[in-house]
């Protein structure tokens, strides 16, 4: 019957359409039918309706072009209750571009539009445009004296910073509502619930006491509104989350409660409906309750996925997944599940359809940062994956466990940077050009936030609009975007690399508590672990903070050895051997530690020169990943020339006296084009950097910190970390003679974002960049070593190797200055061979082939001769 009445309605809509009738009747006919009767079925007629109304030859009107946005905002509404979150994102979006582009009004674009917009980017873990949406509606509201709007704005802003993991943010925003803003009884109820939630996942020793104390006092002031179900059922589910491990009575209490408010919330959507069964499930799993555990679980799959069959399998089929959270924790819970019924190889595959989800989300995902908090987010789930294979590997000891651990953990290392450097090399010229405006808009308004609250709101809101704009263009290319450039290593070619190489590499995992260590050499990979935290004295922080300022070292030699030893220990690193080069793969704050200062045995000296550093055991490079280094492409220009940025900064608070003395080493060895003082611009910079084969710039660099990026300096302008990425270079070397041209906020895996990320990105594979201020008169001797060792035809990496070496056998440099502090503070990043002898060797092997090849010939040619000589004798 009711099939009859959806064709009846688009059998009319479509007469309609051949009729004059005003193109907005007939699709608010078509909406209102919809309404009344909703279904997925009917969302395919409302698209129909849509086609035919851009098909029309009409003029378009303004009532008719927002009779579109309706139609969206409809449809958005009822996909995201059926389920259907990336559909609904989809209508959402059509109807905020199209209420832009055609500046359309009378209508509350806030409430039926960007609201539930932002709020379902949250959802899918797309927080920049949540982020950009939600304050871009705000400020519209503000304008308006909308309140409520407002304080929905600030609400669902906080959902964002504490889904992100910006809780401190999060909470800021939320007191100074609380006790700025007037609010009603409600909007207090509803914002200490989101306060009380920041304060569960901060985990501060007093936050659990806080949390408490705001879920308590939320409880009587939403149960004042009636409407207000949903959030008093989450106060209750997060009381009982706090009292669970503590006291279970209690928490009991606190679910029931939760559980009497669920069963009487009116028409609740599959998702809320799975996200409380998911929460049943979970606690049944803690109390051992397996079986009723396993059957919660089905009907969260069944509830979420209409063709799941409960009789056949378990888990779901791997292409009915979609880009769902709730679905995705259903999984880990799953595998949870399987392990504590000793089923390994079922929570693996469990696991392996999660991330398969998250691939999903990646495709979804347009903004870098978002794409990096999604990653992250992976980590507990391939930490978990590990711990199964390191068992079935002690079980049987099959090396392939071990491999499959490996292939995960590098699955993880810079994913967003080896897909973004694959985006870019694929991408077509309009796709780029987007992407490049996308950033310029972002760097705009990361730029005027800086300045706090001299910012101009009117500016900031007018980038968001144009970003919004931008990035709406840009999804149009996601679809393409879903396969996506493949990261699973040869681990084959890895072995046979590294033996060529004469090299072990070593890959570390930074887990929760434990540190995962994957050496691989002799054609096999090994996995050991090391705990981490305070139980464990904290000697890899210990280590690291030896180098935050240049007296820690010098005032007491003797717990730097100390300190460097028992973090060689704690490391797990390959004692000296027949090979040659150690390349290592860093995770965690590692991407900060200087593992060549490290001490591999413990001495009485005090003399920094005779110290048994880990240099002198192996030449030591880094890099992002093993894909990284097994990808690197070999380029050996025919004269390596240098573009030198030398801003120096003369007669300013910023001078650099002996960056001179650098440029002049450099020069004396090189040829290339040196930019000094005030022509050191980035405009110079950009201009030039795409001709020469290193890069070089001596200046001065900002680490930033949580809310500012890093930058370096040019003489005219600071550039942010960003701004490098669409630099049009192809260097073989870059160089970074600053400082924390390595550090800046930091993701696990993902790594550091910072200078030297940027030039990564814009496509430079081999770097020298700094871990802390560096000193400016031991930086240019340093320099002046490494580019000797270049010149000498020696590779990039040996060269920094060998300058370090050179640095403490230099007689004209004090003790005081052999400190680790001022040698060990520029890495090498990027391939381990090379040197132009490879090409004096292949040229090599070419002439000999030639010489041995004509030596033959000419054997030929006189035996021949010499043989028709004989038959004309013969004959004579």
């Amino acid at each position: 019957m009711i099939k009859k009445s959806i064709l009846l309605c688009l059998f009319t809509a479509l007469s309609l359409y051949g009729q004059k009738q005003l193109q907005e009747d007939i699709t608010y006919d078509a909406i209102d039918y919809f309404v009344a009767n909703p279904s997925l079925e009917g969302i395919k007629n409302l698209n129909t309706v849509e086609t035919l109304f851009w098909k029309s030859q009409d003029k378009k009107t303004k009532e008719g072009l927002l009779s579109i946005v309706v139609l969206n905002c409809n449809k958005g509404y009822f996909e995201n209750k059926f389920g259907k979150t990336n559909q609904a994102i989809g209508s959402y979006e059509k109807a905020w571009k199209t209420y832009q582009a055609y500046q359309l009004t009378d209508y509350d674009i806030i409430e039926y539009c960007l609201k539930p917009l932002g709020n379902l980017y949250t959802i899918i873990g797309d927080y920049n445009n949540a982020e950009n949406i939600i304050k871009h509606y705000y400020f519209i509201a503000n304008k308006q004296n909308n309140e409520s709007q407002k304080i929905a704005a600030i609400l669902n802003l906080s959902n964002v910073y504490q889904n992100s993991g910006r809780i401190n943010e999060a909470i800021d925003l939320i007191k100074k509502t609380i006790h700025t803003e007037k609010i009603t009884t409600t909007q207090k109820g509803l914002l200490l619930n989101n306060l009380g939630a920041n304060y569960l996942l901060r985990s501060i020793n007093e936050d659990s006491y806080n949390a408490e104390v705001a879920f308590l006092k939320a409880i009587p002031l939403l149960k004042k509104d009636k409407t207000q179900a949903e959030p008093l059922f989450n106060t209750y589910i997060n009381l009982y989350r706090i009292k669970i491990n503590i006291q279970k009575n209690e928490a009991l209490n606190y679910f029931a409660e939760a559980k009497t408010i669920f069963k009487k919330l009116p028409d609740q959507e599959p998702r809320k409906k799975a996200q409380f069964y998911l929460e049943e499930a979970s606690l049944l799993l803690k109390q051992n309750n397996l079986t009723k555990a396993q059957t919660v679980l089905q009907t969260i799959f069944k509830t979420l996925i209409s063709s799941y069959s409960r009789e056949k399998d378990i888990l779901p089929k791997e292409n009915s997944l979609y880009a769902e959270t709730v679905l995705l924790d259903a999984l880990d819970l799953q595998a949870d599940l399987f392990t504590a019924q000793k089923q390994p190889e079922k929570a693996l595959k469990s696991y392996d359809l999660a991330f398969c989800i998250e691939k999903l989300f990646q495709t979804l995902i347009v903004y870098e940062n978002s794409k990096i908090i999604t990653q992250i987010k992976n980590r507990k789930r391939i930490e978990k994956c590990i711990l199964i294979y390191q068992s079935l590997f002690e079980k049987d000891a099959n090396s392939v466990y071990i491999e499959k651990a490996f292939q995960l953990v590098e699955h993880t290392k810079s994913c967003v940077l080896k897909n973004e450097i694959y985006r870019n090399r694929t991408a077509s010229k309009k796709e780029k050009q987007k992407i490049e405006e996308l950033r310029f808009w972002n760097n705009e308004i990361l730029k005027e936030q800086q300045k706090g609250e001299l910012a101009n709101i009117n500016k900031i809101n007018e980038d968001i609009k144009e970003q919004n704009q931008t990035m709406l263009i840009l999804k149009e290319y996601q679809p393409v975007r879903a396969k996506q450039n493949e990261t699973t290593i040869n681990i084959k070619a890895l072995y046979s690399k590294l033996e060529s190489d004469n090299s072990i590499m070593v890959e570390y995992f930074w887990g929760s508590e434990t540190v995962y260590v994957f050496t691989i050499q002799n054609n096999q990979i090994s996995l050991q672990s090391f705990c981490t935290g305070q139980m464990c004295g904290d000697p890899i922080p210990n280590y690291i903070s030896l180098f935050y300022n240049p007296d820690s070292i010098v005032n007491d030699i003797g717990l730097y050895q100390k300190k460097a030893h028992l973090a060689y220990k704690n490391l797990l690193l390959p004692a000296k051997s027949s090979y040659q080069n150690l390349i290592i793969i860093p995770d965690g704050i590692l991407n900060f530690l200087p593992f060549e200062a490290l001490i591999t045995k413990e001495s009485n000296t005090a003399n920094f020169e005779k110290m048994h550093y880990l240099l002198h055991d192996f030449n030591i490079a880094y890099n992002n990943s093993a894909s990284f280094y097994l990808d690197a492409k070999p380029f050996c220009p025919k004269e390596k020339t240098v573009l030198g940025i030398f801003p120096v900064f003369e007669k300013t608070n910023y001078t650099l006296t002996y960056s001179k003395k650098e440029l002049q080493s450099i020069r004396d060895s090189f040829k290339g084009r040196f930019f000094e003082n005030n022509n050191a611009t980035f405009q110079n910079f950009k201009n030039n950097a795409a001709n020469y084969s290193i890069l070089h710039l001596s200046t001065h660099a900002d680490a930033g910190d949580i809310e500012t990026p890093a930058s370096i300096k040019f003489y005219d302008r600071e550039v942010l970390y960003s701004e490098l990425y669409h630099l049009n270079i192809n260097p073989n070397l870059v160089v970074l003679s600053a400082c924390e041209t390595g550090i800046g906020k930091l993701f696990k895996s993902e790594g550091a974002m910072s200078i030297a990320r940027g030039f990564q990105f814009a496509g430079a594979q081999n770097l020298l960049f700094s871990l802390w201020k560096v000193n400016d008169y031991t930086t240019s001797i340093f320099m002046g070593d490494f580019y000797k060792n270049i010149k000498k035809n020696n590779s990039y990496f040996e060269a920094n190797h060998q300058a370090k070496l050179d640095f403490l056998n230099n007689k004209n440099i004090s003790n005081a200055k052999k400190s680790p502090y001022y040698w060990a503070s520029f890495v090498y990043y990027g391939d381990i061979e090379n040197k132009d002898k490879n090409n004096y060797l292949l040229l090599g092997i070419i002439i000999a082939a030639i010489l041995i090849g004509g030596f033959v010939l000419f054997k030929l040619i006189t035996r021949r001769i010499q043989k028709e000589k004989t038959t004309f004798k013969k004959e004579k």
